[in-house]
């Protein structure tokens, strides 16, 4: 059994692994919450991924010796990365194309995380990322229609709005999703003008939104964070 812990500013998601099987996952662990989720099934290894707590404070809090494998910029991986800062690379989109390319390896691959922002990653069929592109996720615009003007209000995301909006509301969230929706199609057309054959894979938690509405063939890989860093893990046991 391994587990897998994606830890972000608040909240955390756990996934535990059989060999390459999800067996089952958890969403929004508060800290101390994810320290009893792990305690209560003791695993063989665990690789810990946080933008806000050390291994060294997630080891401290668990209160015993367990093998842990933090990833960190430096940590070995099953992928290549072509990417001219590294050191500032996230972890959620080297996770990301690790799992794509498990997934489907010999392929060139994008990868679009639809999370607080949305990312547009390429990693080709020799198992190389090469980088891409990072924009507004869909709350980040609607926040900042409301936070930088005067009169609109704050709209929450609907996944079939009108694309002629006939009220503010309306209007913003056709501006909003129908234009997320627009640079997509964009952006994935124009990954394709370099890759004929490109699959596309979708995940973050706002692609529940967008994957009935995008031109095949898009495959919708909700869990693709942890089965990367599930990935990662492994290449990192195989190492030992």
């Amino acid at each position: 059994m391994n587990i897998v812990i994606d830890s972000g500013n608040t909240y955390s998601k756990v996934g535990w692994f059989e060999n390459d099987k999800l067996i089952r996952y958890t969403t929004r662990l508060t800290f101390t919450e994810l320290i009893e989720a792990v305690l209560a099934q003791a695993p063989e290894n665990i690789l810990f991924s946080s933008v806000s707590h050390t291994a060294a404070d997630f080891e401290d809090a668990l209160g015993k010796s367990l093998k842990i494998f933090d990833l960190t910029p430096g940590t070995p991986l099953p992928i290549k990365k072509n990417y001219d800062t590294p050191q500032t690379l996230g972890a959620d989109r080297i996770a990301a194309s690790a799992g794509a390319n498990f997934l489907y390896p010999g392929e060139d691959l994008v990868v679009i995380d639809m999370g607080t922002c949305i990312t547009y990653d390429l990693i080709d069929k020799n198992a190389v990322f090469q980088g891409g592109l990072i924009s507004p996720g869909v709350r980040m615009r609607f926040n900042a229609m409301h936070s930088f003007t005067k009169r609109l209000p704050l709209v929450e995301p609907d996944s079939d709005p009108e694309l002629i909006g006939k009220s503010t509301h309306s209007a913003m969230q056709s501006g909003v999703m129908n234009g997320v929706l627009a640079e997509m199609h964009g952006i994935i057309e124009r990954y394709r003008h370099k890759s004929p054959d490109l699959r596309v894979l979708l995940c973050g938690g706002d692609a529940a939104f967008f994957e009935s509405s995008l031109k095949p063939p898009i495959f919708a890989v909700p869990e693709l964070v942890l089965i990367g860093l599930n990935r990662i893990l492994t290449y990192n046991v195989s190492l030992q």
